[in-house]
């Protein structure tokens, strides 16, 4: 907990605050009180600014002057890419064909150095860590590191600070960086919060991972949820254990299902959320999760759709009267 605090100084100089907001027709919708977190709102997009920051802040000189490298889905290169542009450091960013091309422009306007790699993440995380002996760049990893850990665990204290009720946390659920670092921060200043592991139903690893009670590989699959894309990585030292440890149910949401939560999330909020941003709120909307408390806070992780693929959900989407 104490490496949380740090960590929510450390980067307070590049990370928003981000707002916590009511959902009234939610609330109708379960009966009880909800509160959408709007990590979509950071500079970078989404909520992984603040791993990367933190990680960054903590590198030597040295490896400050030879560089970092990084795997994404696009949103963790990103940020890696503007927290070291921000400080002055050389990113290589890695990333696999399925990577959207909104988030590939999107980095190249940062100054990083992209390589493409593979059809897969797993493919991209392979040659990233051969680039990261070749070129003795220091490896910033999307979600399997006490610092990356510990940043995005600011949002669990952000959370009791605003809401110092909340009963039940609802997170996406990926790599396990997010849900690990604010079921740490939630359940050290209450355990009987409950945290709630949300994922689309196309190649989940981790919940497959919690279900058989050790790491598992998949063949990854196409989905709108392409943030939450990608394995644990041959070896995992921390999120997985985390996981077992502090996540109380894991659930998982169709395609179609996650659709319907951007749209809803565009139409009722006039939010942007991206596919793997959404997952909690498509969890909500159609009850996944069992007890939720009186006081639900949903992690909305990201906005970083391409515009296109945004409008053709709206559409397809909209509600009656909308």
């Amino acid at each position: 907990m104490r490496d949380i605090y740090l960590a929510k100084q450390r980067i307070a100089p590049i990370v928003l605050r981000t707002s916590l907001v009511s959902s009234p027709i939610l609330e109708d919708h379960v009966g009880t009180s909800v509160y959408l977190k709007l990590e979509g709102l950071q500079e970078t997009g989404s909520f992984k600014i603040r791993g990367a920051a933190n990680k960054m802040l903590n590198l030597t000189e040295e490896e400050k002057t030879r560089g970092v490298i990084a795997v994404s889905t696009g949103n963790h290169g990103r940020a890696v890419s503007y927290v070291a542009k921000t400080l002055g450091i050389q990113a290589v960013i890695c990333l696999s064909e399925g990577v959207p091309r909104n988030k590939i422009d999107a980095l190249k306007h940062l100054g990083a150095e992209i390589v493409m790699h593979g059809k897969t993440y797993d493919d991209a995380t392979e040659h990233a860590f051969r680039l990261q002996k070749k070129r003795g760049l220091t490896m910033i990893h999307p979600f399997d590191d006490p610092f990356v850990i510990a940043g995005q665990g600011t949002i669990g204290l952000e959370l009791l600070e605003d809401l110092p009720e909340i009963d039940t946390a609802i997170v996406p659920l990926s790599g396990g960086g997010l849900i690990s670092g604010i079921a740490l921060a939630l359940k050290s200043a209450n355990p009987a919060i409950r945290v709630i592991g949300v994922t689309m139903d196309r190649a989940p690893v981790m919940y497959h991972s919690l279900k058989a009670g050790k790491p598992v590989e998949m063949k990854e699959e196409e989905t709108i949820a392409d943030a939450l894309v990608g394995g644990l990585g041959p070896v995992n030292h921390y999120t997985f254990r985390m996981c077992q440890g502090y996540v109380g149910e894991a659930v998982l949401v169709s395609e179609e299902e996650i659709a319907e939560a951007m749209a809803f999330c565009l139409e009722q909020h006039r939010l942007v959320v991206e596919g793997g941003g959404a997952v909690g709120i498509a969890a909500l909307l159609h009850r996944r999760v069992g007890e939720l408390g009186r006081n639900v806070v949903v992690v909305l992780s990201g906005s970083n759709v391409d515009l296109p693929v945004l409008l053709k959900v709206a559409e397809k989407y909209r509600l009656p009267g909308g």
